[in-house]
């Protein structure tokens, strides 16, 4: 449901104050330090940023995609690593639940999610099993009246501070791919759960992930979500197709950042007795950029805009996180570029951000996959 006008551009010049005079200050010491500050973290809470997207009757704020694609590109001004803290709540973490799961399981899950009390995260990805999901190995096997889950889960994005975890586990081993998975909502320090070491990143410093393995973990028969067996690759697809909208958004404005740090350098920046924006090699990729942020902003609210209308969205979320995380990428490229050595160096940030947009054509399926899923919706579409 829709926020009236009043209520969300008052929520979201709050987010965008929130992100200009308290997140950017900070992102130079969440890099140095990788960690966010708890003080921050608090802030985020009380702003409600844990539940944009979890219904207002458990607490949430209850975001459509169009709203929510607005506030991720406000959030896109800043490090994504800021981002992160609340975005598993926001996204992957809590949508499995929203989506499908029982009125019980909302209703003991989502109110905590929504205030921040409750870190939520998605354990999809294994070892052998990435891009191709449907060849997960974590088993599930029936043990009286619940579950046994074995198995490990990769790159898991806020495990370490996870309080529940969406895990996707093999109920039938008897049936390859996707049908046989089912989805599950475990508590994190239930016994027999093991948390990797945080793993050492390219970029995006004040993030965590982890590998979470599992060893005879028991859980009850009310942890499978729905309380359906088969469904949890269906339900980790409808997740992943608001997460890429939301991806989307915060390229864009992580690409609009940098297309204003670029522009605000090269005006100021002067070489053979003028501004550097005077050449035109300059404008040029000026030009580009600001051409493809455009571009993926019309495609990322266009297919917000149909979502909410009630529209298929398998083919448009990946066409949106495929041109978005994409554009960031060369956007972030040219940023450095313009800035010449000092966006080599770490004094202007630009280089930051071209270490944390790498992963943006990586994570929630790469590029790739986007690209297979946009050409099987077309063939599909074609014939009928």
């Amino acid at each position: 449901m829709a926020l009236d006008a009043e209520t969300f551009n008052s929520l979201l010049d709050t987010i965008e104050r929130f992100v200009a005079e308290r997140l950017r200050p900070a992102e130079a010491q969440v890099d140095a330090e990788d960690k966010v500050p708890d003080a921050i973290v608090e802030e985020m809470k009380e702003l409600g940023l844990f539940g944009l997207t979890i219904p207002e009757e458990f607490g949430g704020l209850g975001l459509n995609c169009s709203e929510e694609a607005r506030v991720a590109v406000a959030l896109g001004h800043t490090s994504p690593a800021f981002r992160s803290i609340f975005g598993t709540n926001v996204g992957i973490g809590a949508q499995g639940i929203v989506m499908d799961g029982t009125e019980e399981q909302k209703q003991k899950y989502l109110p905590g999610m929504a205030s921040g009390d409750i870190i939520g995260s998605f354990c999809l990805t294994e070892p052998d099993s990435g891009s191709d999901a449907g060849a997960l190995k974590t088993r599930a096997d029936r043990d009286g009246n619940g579950y046994v889950l074995n198995g490990t889960k990769r790159y898991i994005t806020n495990a370490l501070r996870a309080d529940v975890l969406t895990v996707m586990a093999r109920t039938d081993q008897g049936e390859p791919g996707a049908r046989g998975v089912s989805a599950f909502i475990v508590d994190a320090h239930t016994d027999g759960i093991r948390m990797g070491k945080p793993e050492k990143k390219m970029g995006q410093r004040g993030t965590y992930v982890s590998d979470v393995i599992f060893e005879d973990v028991k859980v009850p028969a009310d942890a499978l979500i729905g309380g359906k067996e088969g469904q949890g690759f269906k339900t980790a697809m409808k997740v992943l197709d608001r997460g890429r909208l939301h991806i989307s958004g915060v390229c864009v404005g992580v690409a609009k950042r940098l297309i204003a740090d670029s522009l605000a350098y090269a005006a100021e920046r002067k070489q053979f007795g003028k501004p550097i924006a005077d050449f035109q090699l300059i404008q040029a990729m000026l030009a580009d950029s600001e051409t493809e942020c455009a571009a993926a902003e019309a495609l990322l609210h266009d297919a917000a805009r149909r979502k909410d209308a009630g529209e298929p969205m398998t083919k448009l979320a990946a066409m949106c996180k495929y041109y978005a995380s994409e554009m960031v990428g060369r956007v972030a490229d040219r940023a450095v570029q313009v800035h010449g050595g000092a966006g080599y160096v770490a004094d202007y940030g630009i280089e930051r951000f071209y270490r944390d947009v790498r992963l943006f054509r990586i994570y929630e399926g790469t590029s790739q996959i986007q690209q297979i899923i946009i050409a099987r919706e077309m063939l599909r579409e074609l014939r009928g």
